[in-house]
This record gives structure tokens, sequence and C-alpha cells, in this order.
């Protein structure tokens, strides 16, 4: 017969084979997001009576499992009741009750209402400043896209009738590829890559007329690649801290092709900017790709503010552990 001590040594034979979720649970002070999250649901809850409601740091916890696996809601059910180290993240005992996907989805649509997400996500960006995470020493900008799958005309007998189609999300070309979804425009950190503000769009939003709405007037140095580059864009950019230096690649502009001494400046920036693309790599291959499987521009920037937020707590228990 199995005990509890057959489980305890499970759960250390795990430890020992190295659960990354330990250490994230030992580097994110769980307990700050509390009073937050109190205070953004009081204003969307209106529920009286009913059956006692799951902790909503639980709830919380379970959002960030969700986006640093890309699980679904039927998923992330199925996982916590299945996987010892996904319980001990929880702090479930192996008999406690555990939240079904329609609870899971309910706790999203509230914090969804409230438009307060983004509150969760600066707070801990905050804290990474005030322990050094965030250097101020440079940011890098840039745009990675989100894609949502293309649905079409449902037509029934009596009528046409739309079935989850996605009118916020747009298309755009890239490498002469076409994708359909969102925009998540990051400034990071240039030393540790932590993301310290973003902002989600349909995803033709031009990268560069973005740009304003991310930087901050204490970023100092900001790399970017050509994209960013035209007189409105820069003029935006600067007027934000006149002290700003801005780092641009500059591309061949249909005219005349960058000169040597624009190239090797050019090689010195990419070698830096490109560290942004270390952020959008690890989104896609560790955790579980950039898809969203909401729709609305209001449920993918609560998703994708989720996924900006599990990759800095992923981010910092990386660097602290060093």
């Amino acid at each position: 017969m199995k005990c509890f001590f057959d489980i305890a040594d499970r759960l250390e034979r795990l430890s020992g084979l190295g659960d990354s979720l330990v250490k994230l649970n030992s580097t994110v002070n769980w307990a700050d997001f509390r009073e937050t999250l109190e205070d953004i649901l009081k204003t969307v809850d209106n529920r009286a009576g009913g059956r006692q409601a799951f902790d909503k740091l639980l709830m919380f916890k379970i959002l960030i499992l969700q986006n640093l696996y890309n699980l679904s809601d039927d998923s992330i059910e199925y996982q916590i009741n299945d996987r010892l180290s996904f319980q001990r993240f929880l702090e479930l005992d192996i008999g406690d009750k555990v939240p079904d996907a329609k609870t899971i989805w309910l706790f999203k649509e509230r914090l969804v209402k409230s438009k307060r997400e983004k509150e969760l996500f600066d707070m801990y960006a905050i804290y990474l400043e005030k322990i050094g995470l965030v250097t101020k020493t440079g940011s890098i900008i840039d745009a990675t896209i989100f894609q949502r799958p293309v649905q079409k005309m449902k037509i029934t007998e009596n009528k046409n009738r739309e079935k989850q189609i996605d009118r916020d999300a747009n298309f755009t070309k890239k490498h002469n590829k076409t994708f359909h979804g969102y925009k998540n425009h990051v400034n990071a950190d240039v030393k540790t890559k932590i993301i310290t503000n973003f902002s989600v769009t349909p995803a033709s939003r031009h990268d560069g007329k973005e740009a304003p709405n991310i930087l901050d007037s204490s970023d100092t140095k900001v790399y970017a690649d050509a994209a960013y580059r035209g007189e409105f864009i820069e003029a935006a950019i600067v007027s934000k801290s006149p002290k700003m230096q801005f780092y641009i690649i500059r591309n061949h502009d249909g005219f005349n092709k960058p000169t040597e001494i624009q190239e090797t400046e050019n090689k010195i920036i990419s070698k830096i900017r490109k560290r942004v693309e270390h952020i959008f790599g690890h989104m896609e291959k560790s955790m579980g790709g950039k898809f969203l499987r909401c729709v609305g521009l209001a449920r993918s920037r609560f998703a994708i503010t989720f996924k900006n937020l599990a990759f800095n707590m992923y981010r910092t228990s990386y660097l602290q552990s060093k």
C-alpha cells in the first residue's frame, strides 16, 4: 500500500532530476501578488452565496503554469491531476480538489473583464528593478507575432453566422510569409533580457509607430532593427527622453547601401539587439510556442501579458540560480 513517504521519495527524486518548478517556487514571492489580485477581482466580483471559490493565489499560479507550458484549460486540469511536480508547485496534496477547466476559464474571464491584468506584470517588473535585475544600462525594442487561426464564415440554412471569428486580429507579412493575429511589442533590459514593458496590438501595427508606447523616459540607450528607422518615428521616440541615445540598424534604403562605417556599426548594434530574439526564441521553443487560443483583443492582450510575466519569472529564476 502506497503512503505519504512513497510520495515524498518520488518528489525528492524529481528534485534530484532537476525540477525547475522547485527553483521557480522559491524565487518568486507569490504572497506579494495576493493584495493586488484581491483588489483587481473585487471590482468584478458581484457574486453572492454559492460554493466556496478556490484561493485566488492558487488560480494565479495555475495561469503561470499554463503559460510556461502553453496548455489549454482542459490540458492544465489534466496535468495538475497527473503530475506530482505541478501539485507541489501549487502546494496541493494528492487528495486536494483541483480546479476544473471551467473554473480556470471563469477566473481568466474575471481578470479579462477587469482590464487590469497588466498591473500584475508591472508590479513584478518594479520588484525586479528593486533587486537589480532591471539594470537600466540599455534597452532593446522589438516585436513578435502571436498567431491566431483564420476562421471562415459559417453559413446555416436560415442565416449567415460567424463562429469564433476574431474581428480584432488582422494580417501582416514578414519574410514573405503571411501571419494572422497580434503583435507583442516588448522593451527588454539589454543586460538581463528581462521584459520591462510591452504592448499588444493587431498584427498589422507598424513596429516603429508603437515604439513610443513601450519606451520609458528613463531609457538611456535603445537598440533596434531597421523597422524603427524613419524621421517621424525617431523624433517620436526621442521625445520620450531628449538624452536618449538611439542605435538603429541601417539597411539599404532603396537608393544607397550602408557605408563601410555604417556596416561596422550595424554589426555592433546587431550583436546587442539580437538578445531580444533569445526572448522570443524561448517563448517559441521552451514555452510551447506563440499561439493564441482566445478570441478578441482583450483576451489576447491578457494571454500575452501572462506569457510575458511567466517569461520574466522563468528568467528571474535562471539568473538567480547563476
